[in-house]
């Protein structure tokens, strides 16, 4: 059997709701949904999808894998107006890369500051 690595950000639902932040097996490392933490939760929508790659790249780096291993985004956003801001942020952390992408408006995450939330897949090979 593949072995299972865990990897926690420390993030406060984590443990509230029982998941990792990024989970690896194998060659395949997917990362949680992943939003802002304070104070970057109060700045706007670029701000926010900013400080919320960075913390996708930490636990990529975690899991022994950077950005440039990331196949896959699927982000979420509470007004599709901010998309322009949102698609800014992801273009200048994932540069060449160019993983495959999509974008959500939903109707609200879990805190109503919550304007942007990101899941990655990545594969190292």
């Amino acid at each position: 059997m593949t072995e299972r690595v865990n990897i926690s950000s420390g993030g406060d639902y984590e443990t509230v709701f029982g998941y990792s932040r990024a989970v690896r097996v194998g060659e395949h490392i997917h990362v949680s949904g992943t939003t802002a933490r304070e104070p970057a939760r109060s700045g706007d929508a670029y701000e926010q999808a900013v400080a919320v790659l960075s913390i996708i790249e930490a636990a990529l780096r975690d899991a022994g894998s950077s950005l440039v291993a990331v196949v896959r985004t699927v982000t979420y956003v509470t007004d599709i107006k901010d998309a322009d801001l949102v698609a800014r942020a992801h273009r200048e952390a994932f540069g060449d890369v160019l993983p495959a992408a999509t974008m959500v408006e939903v109707s609200a995450l879990l805190d109503p500051k919550m304007k942007v939330e990101i899941e990655a897949y990545a594969i190292e090979k």
